[in-house]
């Protein structure tokens, strides 16, 4: 829940950046950042895109395993989700209409296959208020550590904030009337609101589902109420040991040897449904992603197939080499991925948003600029903690112990030049924007005052009219 109203207040500072200035996440990147640390963001945003594109093909591939019961591979799946985007590309020929009711359908369907499995399952309502209150998790290890931060990586995906900033652009907004920037605003927040609710409850479906059946279950109890099922031998195979490790495509057994094999099949369609969903998002993001940071414009055929190939090759090995079991498991890793990659699309986002410059009248008040902030520090405070967790555990050599202490270093100091680029932004007029080292190495050479002209944003427009102190017409060919 925590982390569904953080990336509400993120999507709602990514969303007001492309209605007020017309130009989304990416573009405002390609105006305001040096090319080498825009390369850099261009890259991560680009490794998350692919990270989520990963997991929809696990999603989809396993979806198709339970449904053909086991007659399709779980490999020969994963060839199949190469082909499932390009019939996405076909229904983008029919316009955005057309392409939001799928959406929307395909969420109504995520919507009635997971409510219907946690109403036949019935959790305890009273333990999952208690739960979503109070963010704490008592007697856990560090594996729990892992999947906290893949809760906020699933939630708060990195390039859904880039895409978000993206997709107000479809509605047309008259920028040279204030009055329609902020009604323009308000509705798409609650746009935005009704959207993040709806994945919110959703996420409440699947989680309390596994939570109620699974938590302190032993794999020898599933197996016994397995017992005169049609997938018992299936359950006798992969529920072993003690307690019960839980992933995808244990879920739907569990839920197949609990409530009848129809549940599994509910289970399975719902994946499929999330998996194509997923898909839709991911492509929009890499086109975006791409014409902003490079400027770039490629069809979107070529976009989709370099990076669900880029997807499927790694996810493909894994599947035709390995159990399912190493296959699922991969998401718990994947989501952590995209968790890392989070302060890239949430500190630039902070910047623009709060540029007096880019944003004029609509620029962040104090306390929007405060709770962004502390979400930025408290993320990547939880990356290194993770990252620092992950090195006990596995046991590293010392090569690959050097490997992750440069990667933290790294990852560290990006986000420092990030944070002062944007406090660059913030006070334009300080010292530190002023200094010698900002103006070589953070402020890009081209004021971002004159690119923000460049748009039709009333606010910014007027921005460059009081900063503008020259004749008449050079006003007016400026503007």
């Amino acid at each position: 829940m925590w982390a569904t109203i953080l990336g509400l207040l993120m999507q709602r500072l990514s969303m007001r950046i492309g209605v007020v200035t017309g130009l989304h996440l990416a573009e405002m990147c390609y105006r305001q950042y040096k090319r080498l640390p825009r390369i850099i963001l261009w890259i991560m945003i680009e490794i998350a895109i692919i990270g989520s594109d990963m997991q929809e093909v696990i999603g989809t591939a396993i979806a198709i395993y339970l449904l053909s019961m086991k007659a399709i591979p779980i490999y020969i799946g994963v060839i199949i989700t190469v082909f499932d985007t390009f019939t996405f590309l076909l229904m983008d020929k029919y316009g955005l209409r057309k392409l939001e009711f799928f959406f929307g359908f395909l969420i109504t369907v995520m919507a009635v296959t997971f409510g219907y499995e946690f109403f036949i399952v019935k959790p305890d309502v009273t333990e999952m208020v208690k739960g979503a209150l109070i963010p704490w998790c008592e007697g856990c290890d560090s594996r729990a550590l892992l999947q906290a931060i893949g809760i906020v990586g699933a939630v708060i995906m990195p390039h859904n904030l880039y895409l978000h900033s993206a997709l107000v652009k479809s509605r047309k907004v008259d920028r040279h009337q204030p009055s329609k920037v902020k009604e323009a605003n308000y509705y798409f927040f609650i746009e935005a609101s009704i959207a993040l609710f709806v994945s919110f409850i959703i996420n409440v479906f699947v989680v309390s589902v596994f939570a109620n059946g699974l938590y302190g279950t032993t794999n020898e109890q599933i197996v016994h109420e397995c017992e005169n099922k049609t997938i018992y031998e299936e359950a006798k195979s992969i529920f072993v040991g003690d307690v019960v490790d839980a992933d995808i495509y244990k879920g739907g057994i569990f839920l197949g040897c609990s409530f009848g094999v129809f549940a599994m099949y509910v289970w399975a369609i719902g994946i499929l449904a999330a998996g194509q969903s997923s898909t839709m998002t991911g492509t929009y993001s890499g086109q975006f992603a791409m014409e902003g940071f490079l400027n770039l414009k490629w069809s979107r055929w070529h976009r989709v197939f370099v990076t669900r190939m880029i997807a499927v090759v790694p996810t493909f090995a894994v599947a035709f080499y390995s159990e399912i079991e190493q296959v699922t498991k991969m998401n718990d890793y994947l989501n952590a991925i995209m968790a890392l990659q989070l302060p890239f699309a949430t500190i630039p986002t902070i910047a623009f948003s709060s540029s007096v410059a880019i944003m004029g009248e609509f620029v962040n008040g104090f306390w929007n600029k405060l709770i962004s902030i502390l979400l930025s520090i408290t993320v990547i405070g939880i990356n290194l903690a993770f990252i620092i967790s992950r090195i006990d555990l596995a046991h590293l050599n010392g090569t690959w112990i050097a490997f992750v202490v440069i990667f933290s270093i790294f990852y560290v100091l990006f986000c420092i030049y990030l944070v002062i680029h944007m406090i660059c932004l913030m006070k334009t007029d300080g010292a530190l924007s002023q200094s010698n080292f900002a103006r070589k190495y953070v402020i890009k050479s081209t004021s971002h005052l004159a690119d923000a002209g460049n748009d039709q944003s009333v606010t910014s427009v007027n921005t460059v009219r009081k900063r503008i102190h020259t004749d008449d017409k050079v006003v007016h060919s400026k503007l």
